[in-house]
């Protein structure tokens, strides 16, 4: 239980952290059945002029707002001032998106993606993020110290058996 939950955690957070991507959570059904609600979709940065038809990006609906989408590019086009521009669309939506995505808008291509775990994401904020990643690095390291522990006197215990016996057998002996 203790090793499902770090593995959890370190999908959650960690591995995120360590790259440079943020975790985030499918809200709606416009991804679906790629990534149904409650999914948590990781972003890592991306260079724009790597981003291509068929890639999954998480981007701002507005430059410097919050609020985040996850949807395919299903084109690209360059406007007259050389500057890139993206078309997207939901995977269950019948319509493209009603503007382009600009490249200053894109907060990261989708890397990975734990259907469900979205659902914890939500729950838990900054501070619970951070007890519960505490918690369970705490828990692992006291396992750990319990199975070197064991390891250890179970070594003892064997070398004092075989110590034992050794001298059991020599008496007697000229």
């Amino acid at each position: 239980m203790i090793l499902a939950c770090a593995a959890l955690l370190t999908a959650m957070v960690l591995v995120p952290r360590l790259a440079g991507a943020t975790p985030y959570t499918v809200l709606t059904g416009s991804m679906t059945p790629t990534y149904p609600p409650g999914t948590l979709v990781v972003a890592k940065p991306a260079d724009p002029s790597e981003l291509g038809v068929g890639v999954p990006i998480t981007y701002q609906l507005d430059s410097g707002q919050p609020a985040v989408v996850t949807h395919r590019i299903v084109q690209v086009q360059q406007n007259s001032d050389g500057e890139m521009h993206y078309v997207t669309r939901g995977d269950a939506n019948n319509a493209n998106d009603p503007e382009p995505v600009r490249p200053v808008q894109i907060r990261g291509r989708v890397w990975y993606a734990l259907p469900y775990v979205g659902y914890l994401n939500s729950a838990l904020n900054g501070s619970q993020h951070q007890a519960l990643v505490l918690m369970v690095a705490g828990g692992l390291a006291l396992y750990a110290a319990y199975m070197f522990a064991s390891a250890a006197f179970g070594r003892l215990r064997d070398g004092d058996d075989a110590t034992d016996g050794a001298a059991g057998e020599g008496k007697g002996q000229p």
